[in-house]
């Protein structure tokens, strides 16, 4: 049973082990400057918000809404990821983007981490829109008093980037546990948050399903090496 379980470790999370360790141990800190820069952005954000001046600037630049206009969500979108949720401790979003950064940073870089946790957030800011309007009679709509509620935090583009690095790595059932908790997150306690963590898994993997087939199609084109002379076939 126990060399199953070390045999299943090796498959599951070898790879991904493999490339923390060695970038980890020739760079240390080096090697994840974005997501130190991340850190410090999210924290920064949390102590403005929280004093009578600062609120309001952080408002402007960084709360979306669905009620919001098209335009300025759009605006607003990449600063919101990093300012923490009102509502939650700000230990758990440093925590996040710390552990989950992190990991992407180091094993797909720093630029295709920004555009998979843009892609995510931005997917779940453009389903609350969809989601009050179809309304709450649908197991995909939301209650149109959803459209005040301040949508921050990075939730969405760690639960995209989770997913993404899983499947990178080869970690299937690892990545599979991320959508299942999800799923039954939505069911336990079927809210905006929730189901804008399904929005950007649903993104991610389009964005996958995208990528594996090219992969599928530049492998099928690269030219077949000719046998050596007098070699048998």
């Amino acid at each position: 049973m126990n060399e199953r379980l070390k045999d299943f470790a090796r498959r599951e999370w070898g790879p991904l082990s493999t490339t923390l360790r060695t970038r980890l141990a020739t760079a240390r800190w080096r090697a994840v400057p974005m997501t130190l820069a991340a850190v410090c952005l999210t924290a920064a954000f949390q102590v403005v918000q929280n004093q009578d001046w600062g609120y309001r600037p952080v408002q402007d630049i960084g709360f979306v809404r669905a009620e919001d206009p098209v335009w300025l969500a759009l605006l607003r979108t990449p600063l919101s990821l990093f300012v923490p949720a009102l509502d939650l401790p700000v230990w758990g979003a440093l925590a996040q983007v710390l552990l989950v950064f992190g990991i992407a940073e180091i094993c797909i870089g720093r630029w295709r981490t920004l555009g998979v946790a843009y892609l995510a957030t931005l997917a779940g800011t453009l389903y609350a829109r969809v989601g009050i309007a179809i309304g709450p009679d649908s197991p995909f709509g939301l209650p149109a008093s959803d459209a005040r509620v301040v949508d921050t935090g990075p939730s969405a583009a760690v639960v995209g980037l989770a997913v993404y690095v899983c499947w990178r790595y080869g970690a299937r059932w690892t990545g599979a546990a991320v959508v299942v908790a999800m799923v039954v997150e939505v069911i336990v306690k079927p809210n905006l948050a929730g189901k804008e963590h399904l929005a950007a898994i649903a993104a991610v993997l389009v964005l996958i399903a995208v990528q594996a087939r090219r992969e599928r199609v530049r492998r099928a084109a690269r030219p077949v090496p000719a046998p050596a002379p007098g070699s048998r076939r």
